[in-house]
């Protein structure tokens, strides 16, 4: 016979690493709580509202693991210590690697799990959507240190050239659920940088010209 009460020794934080699996392979609105609590080890719906409350609330600590787990891949972005190009690239290459870990459902939980929605969680989605801007500024505060440093010339428009590297950091996640290979997305970082590396150019140029 099937359990259907909260097992003993009910182990909470393992139920939502695998509620976090459930909400980034299906989405916020398709996981049913019937697939929840069955992941959970088929506890009763009265177990599950009094672990977590309801379902919002619950992915409201999916986020949080998330973001103290996975999305540490972005973490060099905020890291002032790093050179602004080191810092992107490094973000870029681990979040490549990490969406396209088979360990895991590929793409990334902010950007796939709740994009269209209906509107009684319009509220969640600006959620991760404000997650995902603060992404975007830490890209474009990585430019404007590469501006200060003279890396980059000072007439670069530090809020389009971020929001080039974001468009493609979001891309990716579509990219990795399609399948596209890791080495796929590791050349097109390279291509991308290019973009920076271009830009860095003109920089030593006129210094060379100067010197000249």
């Amino acid at each position: 016979m099937a359990r259907t009460g909260r097992p003993r020794g009910f182990d909470k934080a393992g139920a939502v690493r695998q509620a976090m699996g459930l909400f980034w392979e299906l989405g916020y609105e398709a996981t049913s709580l019937t697939q929840l609590k069955a992941a959970m080890g088929n506890i009763s719906t009265a177990s599950f509202y009094a672990a977590f409350g309801s379902k919002e609330a619950l992915f409201g600590e999916v986020f949080d693991l998330y973001l103290a787990s996975h999305g540490l891949v972005l973490a060099s972005l905020r890291d002032t210590r790093l050179p602004p190009r080191e810092a992107i690239e490094r973000a870029f290459r681990l979040s490549a690697r990490m969406q396209t870990d088979p360990a895991h459902p590929t793409g990334c939980l902010l950007a796939l799990s709740l994009n269209t929605c209906s509107p009684e969680n319009r509220h969640i989605r600006a959620q991760l959507a404000a997650e995902r801007d603060r992404n975007r500024r830490a890209l474009q505060g990585c430019v404007k240190r590469a501006v200060a440093a003279g890396e980059l010339p000072p007439g670069t428009d530090a809020a389009a050239l971020a929001a080039v590297f974001n468009t493609f950091l979001l891309g990716v996640s579509l990219q990795a659920r399609d399948g596209v290979s890791l080495s796929s997305l590791e050349a097109a970082i390279s291509q991308l940088l290019a973009t920076w590396d271009a830009l860095a150019s003109t920089v030593k140029a006129r210094r060379q010209k100067r010197k000249s």
